[in-house]
């Protein structure tokens, strides 16, 4: 799900992923372009399959959402990858099989499975703590209560944030703007998210804020996978986009899957769209996602298309 949906601000294309990847997984089959099978073929049902497209197609028809593109894959196959309804309703261009789309926290996990291929390879342990790669997290203090002047009282953490803590979502962290709090709103003031600064900006920034919460006390959903991404650079030595055109983009061939949009692929992105009061959708246009980053967020920060995303599911 992503971030402006999360936030009650729902971003209707950019989850379209989300609903179309109804994804049984089998064993990946070695291949970067997937077998398109019938159904049955996979042991599924083309009538049920059936149901899916007439809903997604009543969501289009009743203008709950622009366009869909949905897949449906089983033992390294395809069943079921269909379109519908606008990749943008005010030129008229239909949703394609390869429109590119904004997946925002679908980011998460490629971000994860990145960390993991240095845990395979005997880098770090779970518990290792993260101040051990990442010095600026070394004697964080912990929000114990509200204080005066938006500063909260602070006080020790009761152990030192964990690299295992770090990828569930239970090391502290919090994201800005999904929770209140005044540790949240220091993440706002700071602009911990800054496209335009870096993964180490942003932990430099962190390192100055008192953890939301006592790490390993709670799962609060948080800029920890934005963490785990500088984690990465670290270990790698290089910018966090490389490791993952390296380890995951380039072994798999998604080729259009990245932290921004080249200029000639942008005939072919989706139109972000936002439900208005009444139902109503209305283009929420943004021209931030056609040049290069300085921040290459692991928490939302990619775009991809539906099959590039299935060939990483796989």
């Amino acid at each position: 799900m992503n971030r402006h949906s999360l936030n009650g601000t729902f971003v209707r294309q950019a989850i379209l992923l989300a609903v179309g990847l109804a994804l049984s997984i089998g064993t990946y089959a070695g291949e970067r372009n997937l077998a398109i099978v019938e159904p049955s073929a996979v042991g599924m049902n083309a009538e049920g399959l059936g149901k899916l497209g007439a809903a997604m197609q009543g969501f289009v028809d009743r203008g709950e959402l622009a366009g869909v593109v949905t897949v449906v894959a089983r033992h390294g196959k395809i069943a079921h990858f269909e379109t519908y309804g606008m990749q943008d309703v005010e030129t008229g261009v239909p949703m394609a099989k390869d429109t590119i789309f904004r997946i925002y926290s679908m980011t998460k996990p490629i971000a994860g499975v990145a960390l993991m291929t240095f845990y395979e390879e005997g880098r770090f342990d779970l518990d290792d703590p993260v101040a051990k790669f990442i010095p600026e997290f070394a004697d964080l203090k912990v929000a114990k209560e509200p204080g005066p002047d938006g500063q909260p009282v602070v006080e020790d953490a009761n152990h030192p944030m964990t690299i295992r803590e770090l990828v569930s979502h239970t090391a502290g962290l919090t994201y800005g703007f999904f929770s209140r709090s005044q540790v949240d709103t220091l993440y706002v003031r700071a602009n911990v998210l800054d496209r335009n600064s870096t993964l180490k900006d942003m932990v430099g920034k962190l390192g100055g804020i008192p953890l939301r919460q006592q790490p390993g006390s709670a799962w609060h959903y948080s800029v920890a996978v934005d963490v785990q991404g500088y984690l990465v650079e670290v270990l790698a030595g290089k910018p966090f986009d490389e490791v993952l055109k390296e380890r995951i983009f380039d072994p798999l061939g998604m080729m259009d899957t990245a932290f921004w949009i080249k200029p000639e692929d942008e005939p072919r992105t989706a139109t972000m769209y936002q439900q208005r009061r009444g139902g109503e959708l209305a283009p929420s246009p943004s021209r931030e996602y056609f040049t290069k980053p300085a921040l290459f967020s692991g928490g939302g920060g990619l775009v991809s298309t539906a099959m590039d995303y299935t060939r990483f599911a796989e």
